[in-house]
């Protein structure tokens, strides 16, 4: 073989192992196209910085919406809790038979007290022809007016609850 021959064979090699690798490298930029479409979308002529760029933008728009129904759920929350510290939520109920003559226990006294240890004591005392209903307020756990056995026993149990 001449050296024309040599070299001829020489660049013939060199040119395959060029289109392989040219073909290599094709199949390889492919599949980051490919990569590319399934993360940027089909709308392709993005490019990756710029799709980051809009991202974060995005981000930020539903980080600050997002802060902003933490707000205004912790107020409602608040609100809430407030309001709840006024319902009932202490409460006891004591049946008895207030003169004794064997009706049944139909007299009754109902505490309903607060988170505070505040609310109203019902008293309904039943006779053989009448009921009366007592009804006395409670202040930090304590009456404005003098408590019967029966009261001051329903007003206990309310307060060994928990509120």
């Amino acid at each position: 073989m001449t050296t024309a021959e040599i070299v001829a064979v020489a660049a013939a090699v060199v040119a395959a192992l060029g289109l392989a690798g040219v073909v290599v490298l094709w199949r390889a930029l492919r599949r980051v196209r490919a990569a590319q479409t399934t993360v940027l979308g089909a709308a392709g002529a993005t490019d990756v910085v710029a799709y980051v760029v809009r991202l974060e933008q995005e981000i930020g728009v539903l980080r600050d919406y997002l802060e902003d129904v933490a707000a205004r759920l912790d107020g409602r929350v608040k609100r809430t809790e407030s309001r709840l510290d006024h319902a009932f939520s202490r409460r006891a109920l004591v049946r008895y038979d207030a003169y004794g003559e064997m009706s049944g226990h139909q007299s009754l006294s109902l505490a309903l007290l607060d988170a505070s240890r505040s609310g109203v004591i019902l008293s309904s005392i039943l006779h053989r022809d009448a009921a009366r209903l007592y009804v006395k307020t409670i202040h930090d756990g304590r009456s404005e007016l003098q408590l019967s056995p029966e009261e001051e026993e329903v007003m206990r149990l309310a307060l060994e609850q928990e509120a």
